[in-house]
């Protein structure tokens, strides 16, 4: 994901004080060394077959068993240290009084359609800003910035209204489950008009799926063909194992009904078809599938000649400048209030916090370094989001505020191929959770144990807690000698360390996270340089396997703990099949299985 989203007190997640008790400044001479097995290839080995026991174990009695396996790859993850989770996100909006917004849910503002925003200041331009994207085509969909833009401009057949995670129709009246749960027969909405292609029809759909599927364009495919971790539409591959043009068992049956076929019941198709890269665009726009020639250039599609169902269709798009949108007056269900949304593309901190103190941004966020959690009054509603006021700013106004827990988690990840298990340990040893969140972070956080959030723990909040209390690292404290330990075991010193570097986007926030490790582990057996680079750049090296390690963070964009595990698939995280064959996190973890060990 792009944006650092923030929140508030760390205190809001259940179970942690059992971690706070360290006293003084967190520093222990404890050590829990050789309680976690160094034999890298334990972890991996397990990791992959917990793995493929969830995808061989697909059915909704099956639950069970993949939960067993949901677990055995956390604790892979975490004993191997393959990446490092320091922080699960509390996310934090302001917006000025004269803006009327629905509160978003944990699921973030990405679903979030500002047709349902207002404004009472007679200004007719809804005014936010964002974070570099190149392009707004749904099946290229696979971050937060994009994400919040194609909202607005193309529709899935379903979706989280405002990121709340209750389902509600978007494009259909309703479906139809055949009784061996495996046949979906979905009832369109009819009178549904595209922004300049007339209405929307099954064709659309059955062409704008197999567009997912097919093209070469594609980031997404694996949402519709893998199972448990997406739809697993029944489909052909050939020799090589692409999929054999028009083999997708979706099919219009007639003009506004359409039938998808997955292999095996799946309990989150309807979940994982809200997802943006399932959105519907006219058929045979893009002649990036089998049998159609196209009516524009991908290029063109992909930034300024867009043509979907949603409330606002594309004015303008000038890459790391601005994307503005107009409303679409024909849209089938509430039309804008406001003519038009403009979106400023900014990412320096200074920048973003002048121009929203300068009241060019209607709704946004706060960076962290010129965040005071002391303006904020707000208490908890319903659904535990911390709603109230923040003020007064710069320019003497009291915001409004919202505060709430999302879906998300921080991380560090490491490349298993550039980066021993022993080096890796060594950072879990010196990371002191709490102190990132309340001294990096702002308190804007929650400390992190696990990949998995505490709000989708497989086993429930009783079962994260038992996994977060048996957390080997001398969690939320700095234990040195625990580091140098693991590290003299594998032959790094003060005077012989481990050299490596850690690579951030662009953030003043995670360069101090960083720093803060750098200083713990130097002169300690480790010397680390940090460095930046901006979002694309770091996601292409990782494709390379051009890192050592890195930050990134992991968004949920449907209710799935196999959304955030399959890429912890070792084979999967071979960045030498990236992206088109392999689709996991940047870890090449699949050289620490025993069956490419060198032992």
């Amino acid at each position: 994901m792009l944006s650092l989203m923030g929140g508030g007190a760390a205190a809001s997640l259940a179970g942690c004080s059992a971690f706070l008790d360290s006293g003084g400044d967190g520093t222990t001479t404890s050590s829990g060394t050789g309680d976690v097995s160094l034999d890298a290839s334990q972890w991996a080995d397990q990791a992959q077959e917990a793995w493929e026991t969830v995808v061989d174990n697909p059915g909704p009695d099956a639950q069970e068993t993949r939960n067993e396996a949901y677990l055995d790859i956390e604790e892979a993850v975490r004993n191997s240290v393959i990446v490092l989770n320091f922080m699960h996100d509390f996310s934090e909006r302001f917006w000025y009084d004269y803006v009327d917004v629905p509160k978003i849910g944990a699921l973030g503002q990405s679903f979030q359609q500002l047709n349902t925003v207002e404004l009472t200041n007679g200004d007719t331009e809804l005014n936010r800003t964002n974070s570099t994207h190149a392009h707004v085509d749904p099946i290229e969909s696979d971050d937060e910035a994009s994400s919040t833009v194609i909202t607005q401009i193309y529709e899935p057949l379903v979706t989280y209204p405002n990121g709340v995670p209750e389902m509600e129709n978007q494009l259909i009246e309703g479906f139809e489950l055949s009784e061996d749960q495996t046949t979906y027969t979905f009832n369109l909405k009819e009178g549904v008009q595209f922004h300049e292609s007339g209405e929307m029809t099954a064709d659309d759909v059955v062409y704008s799926w197999r567009r997912m599927t097919e093209s070469e364009n594609s980031v997404r495919a694996n949402f519709m063909l893998s199972s448990p971790d997406g739809v697993g539409a029944v489909h052909e591959t050939d020799d090589e194992g692409n999929v054999v043009p028009g083999s997708l068992a979706v099919e219009a049956v007639d003009d506004y009904t359409v039938e998808l076929e997955v292999r095996n019941p799946n309990p989150a198709v309807m979940d994982v078809l809200t997802y943006t890269a399932f959105s519907i665009i006219p058929e045979g726009k893009v002649g990036d599938v089998e049998g159609y020639e196209g009516e524009v250039a991908h290029q063109d599609f992909r930034v300024t000649a867009t043509d979907g169902t949603g409330p606002f269709e594309m004015d303008t798009f000038e890459i790391d400048n601005e994307v503005r949108l107009t409303t679409f007056e024909d849209y089938h269900d509430e039309v804008a209030s406001v003519d038009s949304v403009h979106f400023a593309i900014i990412e320096d901190p200074e920048a973003l916090f002048t121009y929203a103190v300068e009241q060019n941004a209607d709704i946004f966020g706060i960076p962290t370094s010129y965040y005071d959690p002391s303006k904020i009054d707000a208490s908890a509603d319903d659904r535990g989001r911390d709603v109230g006021t923040y003020g007064e700013l710069e320019n003497g106004e009291t915001v409004n505020y919202l505060g709430l827990p999302e879906l998300v988690t921080r991380y560090f990840g490491f490349n298993a191929g550039n980066v021993p298990i022993e080096v890796r340990q060594a950072f879990a040893y010196v990371l002191n959770q709490q102190e990132i969140v309340d001294d990096v972070f702002a308190g804007r956080g929650v400390p992190a144990y696990s990949f998995t959030p505490p709000g989708i723990w497989p086993t429930g909040q009783d079962g994260y807690e038992e996994f977060q209390d048996s957390y080997p690292f001398s969690p939320n404290e700095t234990d040195i000698d625990g580091a140098r330990e693991v590290l003299e075991s594998a032959g790094y010193t003060e005077d012989d360390p481990f050299e490596i570097t850690c690579t951030t986007y662009v953030s003043n926030t995670y360069q101090d996270a960083a720093g803060l490790l750098r200083d713990k582990l130097s002169g300690n057996g480790v010397e680390m340089e940090l460095e930046e680079a901006q979002f694309g750049t770091l996601v292409s090296r990782g494709y390379e396997g051009n890192l050592e390690m890195y930050s990134l963070g992991w968004g949920w964009s449907w209710e799935s703990v196999a959304y955030g595990h399959f890429g912890f698939e070792p084979k999967n995280t071979d960045t030498s099949g990236m992206p088109a064959d392999n689709n996991g996190y940047y870890l090449d973890w699949h050289t620490e299985l025993s069956e490419n060990s060198d032992s």
